[in-house]
């Protein structure tokens, strides 16, 4: 998802998000361990957009911080 995307949610769908893409990661993780991935790009895209979303979360916590 592109960071455009992103900043047009609000905070409670962008942690809904980081957690559905935290699950992801996780069932990357045991894929990975079982020998069944078969892309492993994947992973490193789910944890960019992991990232991505972290970021804009931070930058939306802190300008209600600021605004209150």
């Amino acid at each position: 998802m592109k960071a455009k995307e992103l900043r047009g949610k609000t905070i409670d769908e962008l942690q809904k998000e980081k957690m559905e893409l935290l699950r992801e990661q996780f069932n990357l993780r045991m894929q990975k361990g079982s020998g069944e991935m078969n892309r492993n790009d994947q992973f490193s895209k789910v944890r960019r957009s992991i990232a991505r979303i972290k970021t804009i979360l931070h930058e939306k916590q802190g300008q209600t911080n600021a605004a209150s």
